[in-house]
Order: structure tokens, then sequence, then C-alpha cells
């Protein structure tokens, strides 16, 4: 059933130059709205054409009747749209003026400027996704390789929705089955009966619960991307494997140590691993203040790393620093890469791998860019190997959802224990309807309005 809503206009792709921009309306008062600025061939008024059509013409100042764009109008009648209302998108030139020009019509005529993500809100309010499919919505804007992009894809047509949907379903017949021995409690094998059925259903539950979870370390990291931070001695490498990676020269390097005084910052895909690549100053004691204050940044975010990649000097010898990062990183996931191996070997390799025995090795020269592919290979198998390439699997991969499944887990598992002692049905019953309530959560049949607000307010504009 669609909620009755005023008329939302804004523009819906990014700004800046481009060959085409949109401005969309969505509401009861779209058409009427359109008609008032748009001038087509023909005397036909938009409210006239049939659904799902383009058509030809000028967006006009009704005031003047002056031009003011040429335009290619799309309409399109509710509930076959993405927000099951009437819709219409005005294609106009790419630019900032004529764009916002077409839009200041529109927001005159009746219309009222968007808020941000208040299409795809309307989408979920109208039925026409559940929420787990409108954070997918975000999901698919952002992704950064196509592994995030057909998680994402995935989560919009609805993989996990299905799966969260028959897990309710199952609840909810545990839950008929507890009422049956609560309105009939003078045959004495129904409460016998009954803790059976709870406790198979419920491992069920539980099983498909924690295999959800199984998936949610890689789906975070699609999603958000790794943390990955690279350190060593200064002039080991560091800002030339962030070059080598991202392909692009975002550091300075030099032959000058501590050339790198802050820590650096880039996005890169990995054979479909997203990482958040951070290069860091060379840690090391020094007198500089400067380069102190880098030195600290360093220690700080190699605390939060998801991935360490300590570069090491293939012609200088292993020195106490280098010891002492070995000791810092212990227990972390870490590569460990001999760097400048164009040059003579001065490193001592069989203490390189003594200290390296719980890490993977990898040599270079990025000078020469040698060995980036196998680095990139590590990367990725350290984390996906074998991972992420059944289609037909479901991942979780958004915060919320897997905060969320942890709380379902332990609401279930409290049920299954209650069973397994004897607890009376009725009290095991609570913790099954609090895992009922908190699946809903995830796709918004038990969400509160508060929460749905401040879920779509970091959508972006127009979406």
């Amino acid at each position: 059933m669609r909620v009755e809503f005023d008329t939302i206009a804004a523009i819906s792709t990014p700004m800046g130059e481009g060959a085409i921009a949109i401005v969309r309306l969505s509401g009861d008062e779209s058409f009427s709205i359109a008609d008032r600025v748009f001038r087509g061939m023909g005397d036909k008024q938009l409210q006239a054409v049939p659904s799902h059509t383009i058509h030809y013409g000028h967006i006009v100042d009704p005031a003047t009747e002056t031009i003011v764009e040429e335009v290619m109008v799309s309409v399109m009648r509710g509930p076959k749209t993405f927000t099951r209302e009437d819709v219409i998108e005005i294609n106009c030139h790419g630019g900032l003026v004529t764009v916002n020009r077409v839009l200041q019509l529109v927001l005159r005529q009746g219309a009222r400027l968007a808020e941000p993500g208040e299409f795809t809100k309307r989408a979920f309010l109208n039925g026409r996704i559940d929420l787990s499919q409108a954070e997918a919505v975000m999901d698919l804007i952002r992704a950064k390789t196509d592994r995030a992009m057909n998680v994402a894809m995935g989560q919009m047509e609805g993989k996990l929705s299905k799966l969260v949907k028959l897990l309710r379903q199952e609840i909810l017949e545990i839950l008929a089955q507890v009422e049956v021995n609560i309105d009939y409690p003078e045959y004495d094998d129904v409460e016998e009966m009954t803790l059976k059925v709870m406790m198979e259903k419920s491992t069920y539950v539980r099983g498909q619960i924690e295999k959800l979870l199984e998936t949610s370390e890689q789906g975070k990291i699609l999603r958000e991307g790794l943390s990955t931070v690279i350190v060593g001695r200064p002039n080991v490498g560091k800002s030339s494997l962030l070059n080598s990676l991202v392909h692009e020269n975002k550091a300075i390097v030099t032959d000058v140590p501590g050339t790198t005084r802050d820590v650096i910052e880039e996005y890169v895909n990995v054979r479909g691993v997203p990482l958040r690549l951070v290069d860091t100053a060379g840690i090391r004691e020094t007198e500089d203040i400067v380069e102190r204050i880098g030195v600290e940044r360093s220690r700080k975010v190699l605390k939060d790393a998801d991935l360490i990649l300590l570069v090491l000097n293939h012609s200088e010898p292993l020195l106490e620093e280098d010891r002492r990062l070995f000791e810092t990183v212990n227990g972390m996931d870490v590569i460990v890469i001999v760097n400048k191996t164009d040059l003579e070997r001065v490193i001592d390799m069989k203490e390189v791998q003594e200290l390296s025995a719980q890490h993977r090795l990898v040599t270079t020269s990025l000078l020469k860019e040698q060995g980036v592919d196998e680095l990139e290979e590590a990367i990725a198998s350290l984390f996906f190997e074998g991972s992420l390439e059944a289609g037909d699997m479901t991942y979780v991969s958004n915060s919320r959802h897997i905060a969320l499944l942890h709380l379902a887990l332990q609401a279930i598992e409290e049920a299954i224990q209650g069973a397994e002692i004897g607890t009376p049905v009725d009290m095991v019953q609570i913790d099954l309807r609090r895992t009922w309530e908190i699946l809903g959560e995830i796709i918004g049949d038990t969400v509160q309005e508060s929460l749905i607000d401040q879920l779509f307010s970091q959508f972006c504009l127009g979406k």
C-alpha cells in the first residue's frame, strides 16, 4: 500500500560538467508541475502520454515563456517506478548553471527540495524495497571493486532479505507451537513435543545465522576497504610501494630518509580487494620535531590496521629498529616485503625468514617493477583465498546488519540453552520473540522511525 507524500525534486546526477544532468521529481503532482514548465512537440501534455516514454521539448519559465533549456523528459507512472509514485526525469545538458535553473523552476511550481536519500526512503516506505535493500543502494554507489559491487547487487536483489524472512517464519512457527502448548495444557505430551520442535528449529536458525556471520568479515572488508598500513624504516621504499599499488605518483620518492612526514591515504583495488592504503612516516628515533609527530601518527594507525606491509631494505643490514617492528606487529596479518633486490644483497635473509616465520614473505624491486604481481597475489589470497566466488551465497557486509546478527545469535542461543535445561516453554518464548524482533530490524519490519531517518540521511542528495 502506497503512502501519500508531497512532491519532491532534486538533481540526481553528480554536480559538475557532463554530457547529461537529470532533475528528478517524485509524487502525485510530478506530472502537473512538469506540464507547467515543459513545452513539447504538439499540444499534448505529459499527463496524457503513455507511461515509460521519453519526450523531446524545452523547459520554459512560465512567467515569461522564455526558453531555459532543451531537454528530454522521461514519464513514468506509479506504481511501476522506483518510489512507486509518479516520476518525472528531466534530462538536461550537463552543467551547473542549466541544471540548477531547471531545478529552481520546478521548485517554484510547487515541488519541495528532496532530503538526502528521500527517493530511496520513499521506495522503502511504499514497500518497493525493504531496509536492507535500501542500504544496498548506497553500497552499490560506493562500491570500489567488482566484488563489492556484486555483493551489493545481491543484497539489492533481496538475497539477504529472503533469508532473513525465512528465518523469521521458522521462529513464528515455533512461537505458534508454544501458543498451542499454553492453550491446551491438559495434554501432557504437548510440552515435550513443543520443546523437541523448538530445539530442532532453533538449532536450524542458529546455524543459518552463524553461516551469515562467517561471511561478515570478508563482506565488511569489501564494503569498507581493508585498512592496510605500510611500515618500515626511512628510505626502504614505502612511498615507492604506495605508488606501485596505486599506479600513480601520489607520494614523493627521494633518496633522503624522512621525506614522508605525515600519513598519506589512498584507496586502491588489488585483485578485487579494496585497500585503504596508508603510507606512514618511517618509524625511527629522530630529533626532528615534525618527523617525530609523523612517527607518532604512524604508530597510532598501526594499531588499527587490518593488514601490515612491513618493508625491509635488501641492500642494508637488519637493524634493531627493524627487529622492534617485527615485535610491534606480532599477532597481526603481515606481509614482509624485502625491497631493492636490484641492489647488492647485504641483509641477512636467513634472519629475515626466521622473523617472518608467521608471515608471508615477498621480494621486490619496485624501481624495476619486479615482484609487484606476487605481492598483489599474496594480499588477495591472504583474505579471499577460496572465498567470494560462489555467486549463490549470501554475504553480509553492513556493520549494522552484522551487529544485529550477533545479537540475534545470542538470543537464539539463550533460547536453546533454556530448552535444553527444561525451562518452561513460555519463558523460552521470550528469547525466541526477541530473536524474531532483532532479525526484523535488519529488513526494517521492527525498526524505529528515528533509525530510518538516520540511515537515509547518509545518502547522497537525489538518490
